[in-house]
C-alpha cells in the first residue's frame, strides 16, 4: 500500500528505549525500533525523529536532587543526545542513512540544527534526528518535536507511546478507561490529557499540524499508521 504522508516527525520519549529496565537504554528495544523506521523508510517516507532524554536523567535525579531548573533542564538536552546517539548507530547498523542535529553546537558529535540542510537531507532519504530539545531550558521535548516538525514542513507528528493511543484515564491503571479515537486540541486542553504539553498542543493547533498517538511496541504499527490504518488516536482540527 502507498503511504498517506510523504513526511513525518516520530517522538519517541526516553523512557520507550529502557525497555525493563530502571534507566538507560536497552539495545533490542533500540534495535526494534530502528526496524521500524526502516519498513516506514522502505515505503519512501521522509523520517524525522526526536527523542527525549528520561531514561538517562530520571536515573541522575535518583542519584542526587537540588539542582535548579536550568541546570537540570540543561542536563536533560545533553541527556537526549546520548539517545539520539544510541539511535543513529542502531539505524545505520541496519544501513539506513542518517544525519544528527544538535540544537546546542557540538560540531564534533553532530551538525547544528539548521532547517534548510535538515530539508535536504530528508530529500535525500537520510533519517534525520534532532537532539537537544530546542537547546533552551523550561521546553519539553513534546514542545521541540513539535517545533521541528513544523520546520520541516512535516504532515504529522507521531508520537509512540505504550498504549494504543488516548484514554480518558491511564489504561495500565484502569481497566475501564476509555480510548478515544479522535480528539480536537481544544479536547485536550480541556480535558487535559496527557498528549503532548500545552505549549506543544497550542503549536499543533496554531499551525494546523496533527497527532497521531500510536503503540510503538507493537511490531509493524508505524508502517500500518503510514499507509492509512485506523490505528492510535488522532487530535487534529474538527473541519478534517
Amino acid at each position: 500500500m502507498a503511504p498517506i504522508y510523504k513526511r513525518i516527525l516520530l517522538k519517541l520519549s526516553g523512557e520507550a528505549l529502557m525497555g525493563d529496565k530502571q534507566f538507560g537504554i536497552d539495545p533490542i528495544i533500540l534495535k526494534t525500533f530502528a526496524a521500524e523506521i526502516a519498513d516506514v523508510r522502505a515505503l519512501g517516507v521522509e523520517v524525522g525523529v526526536v527523542i527525549g532524554g528520561g531514561n538517562i536523567f530520571r536515573g541522575i535525579q535518583a542519584a542526587a536532587h537540588g539542582f535548579d531548573r536550568v541546570s537540570g533542564d540543561q542536563m536533560g538536552m545533553l541527556a537526549t543526545v546520548i539517545n539520539s546517539i544510541a539511535f543513529q548507530n542502531a539505524l545505520e547498523g541496519l544501513g539506513i542513512e542518517t544525519r544528527l542535529q544538535t540544537a546546542i553546537k557540538m560540531e564534533q558529535i553532530a551538525e547544528p540544527t539548521i532547517r534548510r540542510r535538515a530539508m535536504r537531507h530528508l530529500e535525500k532519504g537520510r533519517v534525520v534526528i534532532f537532539g537537544a530539545g530546542t537547546g533552551n531550558p523550561y521546553f519539553t521535548t513534546d514542545t521541540a518535536a513539535v517545533l521541528r516538525a513544523i520546520e520541516i514542513n512535516a504532515d504529522v507528528i507521531i508520537k509512540g507511546t505504550r498504549v494504543d493511543g488516548v484514554y480518558d484515564s491511564d489504561p495500565e491503571k484502569n481497566p475501564d478507561a476509555v480510548k478515544f479515537e479522535t480528539l480536537t486540541y481544544r479536547d485536550v486542553l480541556q480535558k487535559d490529557l496527557k498528549v503532548m504539553d500545552h505549549t506543544a498542543i497550542t503549536l499543533c493547533h496554531e499551525n494546523d499540524l496533527p497527532i497521531k498517538v500510536f503503540n510503538i511496541n507493537t511490531k509493524g504499527n508505524l508502517k500500518r499508521l503510514v499507509v492509512g490504518d485506523n490505528i492510535g488516536t488522532i487530535v487534529q482540527n474538527l473541519d478534517k
